[in-house]
C-alpha cells in the first residue's frame, strides 16, 4: 500500500521541484548573501571559526551560522546572538530564518 501512495505523489513532487528551480533568484543571489554575511561577521568579530551554511537547500532563505570569537567572552548567549543579529540586520530582513551558534 505504501508504494502505491508513493507512486501517486512522487511524479507531482518532481514536477514541483523542477518548477521551483526555474524561478530566478533575486539580485543578491544565495551565494552573494553568504559572501555578504561572511564578510560582515569577519570584519565585526574577527572570528577564530566562522561557518555559514545555506540550510534552505540553495535558495538563500535560511542560514545556519557557527561563529567563535574572543568578542563573546564574558557575554551571555542571548547578548552574543543579539550582537550577531544586529550586525546582519539588513540581511535578516531578506531571509526567512537564521540559526546562530556562538562559541566563546
Amino acid at each position: 500500500m505504501y508504494s502505491l501512495s508513493t507512486r501517486r505523489w512522487l511524479p507531482a513532487a518532481l514536477r514541483l521541484r523542477r518548477f521551483s528551480d526555474a524561478i530566478p533568484h533575486p539580485q543578491n543571489g544565495p551565494a552573494n548573501k553568504e559572501e555578504i554575511i561572511y564578510t560582515k561577521l569577519k570584519e565585526r568579530f574577527n572570528p577564530s571559526q566562522l561557518e555559514i551554511l545555506d540550510a534552505s537547500g540553495g535558495c538563500g532563505t535560511f542560514f545556519a551560522i557557527t561563529i567563535a570569537s574572543e568578542a563573546f567572552k564574558g557575554i551571555s548567549m542571548v547578548k552574543q546572538h543579539q550582537l550577531v543579529t544586529q550586525t546582519l540586520k539588513e540581511e535578516i530582513e531578506e531571509i526567512h530564518g537564521l540559526q546562530i551558534k556562538t562559541i566563546q
